[in-house]
């Protein structure tokens, strides 16, 4: 649309009236072409650079409300004003509600030209408006779409890179079991059966992404009972048969998973060695919530306080579960009126704010 100078199309069968409109509104800044039937107008309009039109309604062939109808149904056709000498009312609103911009009663005098003149105005202003929000909405449809394009391939990269680390991890976790199995020095064999357990923890983070729904969260039952099967499957004998979960649903981060996995792994493991010297027995996870925080608890019914210390113990499980608590924030305390051993943690479902650094004065 040329905003200097724009083109009128002036659509009417009186040759005398068109000229009265043409020296006026060419006075007025406007471009003026002028179409003697509804059906020239039509030819002229198709070629381009046409910004607003004034559509007279008695014309031979056809007439305005047919021309108007086949105006509007040219792709960006520009808005129409509807003018006639009838003081019928019911054609201005057969006009208005066909799609005109506007509507004047013309006069053979042509005293109708000041108004033509800021109906075109107006006309051309709310295509203006109309274009400009066509635009912007078209842009923000555009913008949604290009998100969603990226939102979606995103979480397509995130999927395959969480599926491919997961089976690198399974295949270290494998390799370890091989590992332990092969080898018939019982330290090394604990040592490496106990690594296996603290990268399948980490690779189940994992799985259980990229077969989620959702990307950023895990659901810590479902997390937990694949967990414990893994390590039912790796277990020797029937020392993990008595191995039970008890979980009610709990979303949680994948990073505050893997640390809970860990710790899972290493106090499940931690009472199979200690808990029961003569054999297997009862080893219980729970997991509920409470309120905003999350009560995680391993239990046994074993030997507890009277347990012997291993001389082979090096204390790493200790210092594991100590280092995963602090990365959860989580308390851990043993249970002291439980028979056997009974370790419970507590930590929130959203992890704490990083504390702000202190600001020390300077002299």
């Amino acid at each position: 649309m040329t905003a200097a100078k724009p083109t009128l199309l002036y659509v009417d069968d009186d040759d005398a009236l068109a000229r009265l409109v043409e020296r006026s509104l060419t006075r007025a800044g406007f471009c003026v072409v002028h179409a003697a039937s509804g059906q020239y107008g039509l030819d002229r309009l198709r070629q381009g650079g046409i910004d607003v039109v004034a559509l007279d309604q008695h014309m031979p062939g056809l007439d305005g409300l047919e021309t108007l109808d086949r105006i509007l149904a040219i792709p960006n056709a520009p808005p129409v004003v509807f003018v006639t000498a009838s003081q019928d009312s019911n054609i201005a609103v057969t006009a208005l509600k066909a799609g005109a911009a506007d509507y004047l009663v013309k006069d053979a005098q042509g005293e109708f030209i000041p108004l033509l003149q800021v109906a075109v105005d107006g006309a051309i202003r709310q295509a203006q408006i109309r274009k400009a929000r066509d635009d912007a909405e078209a842009e923000v449809h555009a913008s949604r779409d290009r998100y969603a394009a990226l939102a979606a391939e995103r979480e397509m990269l995130l999927r395959e890179v969480n599926h491919r680390v997961g089976n690198s991890l399974q295949i270290i976790a494998s390799l370890l079991h091989l590992q332990a199995s092969s080898t018939t020095q019982e330290d090394v064999k604990a040592a490496l059966t106990n690594a296996m357990g603290r990268v399948a923890a980490v690779a189940q983070v994992h799985r259980r992404l990229y077969t989620s729904h959702d990307l950023k969260s895990v659901l810590l039952n479902q997390y937990l009972d694949a967990l414990l099967d893994d390590l039912r499957r790796s277990a020797e004998g029937n020392r993990m048969s008595r191995l039970t979960l008890k979980a009610e649903p709990v979303e949680i981060d994948p990073d505050r998973a893997v640390a809970i996995g860990i710790i899972v792994n290493e106090l499940v493991m931690n009472a199979v060695k200690y808990a029961y010297p003569d054999g297997a027995g009862p080893i219980h996870v729970d997991l509920s919530a409470l309120g905003d925080d999350v009560v995680l608890s391993i239990s046994d019914d074993g030997v507890g306080l009277n347990a012997k210390t291993d001389p082979r113990s090096t204390g790493m499980g200790q210092r594991i579960v100590t280092a995963m608590a602090s990365k959860l924030d989580a308390s851990v305390e043993r249970d002291p009126t439980h028979i056997g051993t009974r370790i419970v943690l507590r930590f929130g479902r959203i992890p704490a704010p990083a504390a702000k650094p202190k600001r020390t004065a300077t002299g």
